[in-house]
């Protein structure tokens, strides 16, 4: 890490140890092998953060067949996180199956950018999502006041995943895209001769391209 207080996208998460309702976790080794999200919230015991846990809960089946775990985060201590989670078991039927991170004196939330320089000392709606090196690949700033779109991180997730395995992009609103629908798109020609020879293969079919700098594939 460089002495930036946020890191970027291509970065590694830096190596921290946590106290969680789990017990203490080393990240990002404790997700070896596996994609994680860390997600921080502003508080426990606020309307719109228990509706993100638990749509995050009900979506965590769905995030695990994609070899990813999740991990919260606000600067409250474990004791209140467990009360919040008793608290939404007991009268949404919920169990939150993922670990929170208690950053009491908000040493990893400062270091991750999750705390407003101006708005006080809770933490915004920040998003992490690291893949199986330890390298963050995607991150996501919420408002207090907005709740975020957990299909849309999911989704995220599996862009992700496809781009690695392909060696391709994704369109907007992918896999349901107005224009391409599913496809994927492919890295730009870098030279004259490999924009030449991608028109020939459009145009003996071999290849779809709306020109040499569009062209797609499936996933």
């Amino acid at each position: 890490m460089t002495e930036r207080s946020v890191p970027f996208i291509g970065e590694r998460f830096p190596e921290v140890t946590v106290q969680t309702t789990f017990g203490e976790l080393s990240l990002p080794g404790a997700f070896q092998r596996r994609w994680f999200i860390l997600f921080s919230h502003p508080g426990d015991f606020t309307p719109v953060c228990t509706t993100e846990f638990i749509a995050f809960e009900q979506l965590h089946p769905e995030f695990r067949k994609l070899n990813t775990e999740l991990i919260g985060l606000s600067v409250e201590q474990v004791f209140s996180h467990i009360k919040w989670i008793e608290w939404i078991r007991q009268c949404f039927g919920v169990h939150i199956t993922f670990p929170i991170i208690a950053d009491g004196l908000g040493t990893l939330a400062k270091q991750l950018g999750m705390i407003h320089p101006t708005l006080g000392t809770r933490t915004v709606r920040s998003v992490y999502i690291v893949d199986p090196k330890g390298i963050i690949r995607l991150m996501l700033t919420y408002p207090e006041t907005v709740g975020r779109n957990i299909y849309e991180i999911l989704r995220a997730v599996q862009a992700l995943q496809v781009v690695d395995a392909n060696q391709a992009a994704t369109p907007a609103n992918w896999p349901n895209n107005e224009i391409i629908g599913n496809q994927l798109i492919l890295p730009a020609a870098r030279t004259v001769q490999e924009a030449a020879e991608r028109m020939k293969m459009s145009q003996a079919g071999q290849l779809k391209c709306y020109d040499w700098w569009f062209c797609m594939k499936q996933g």
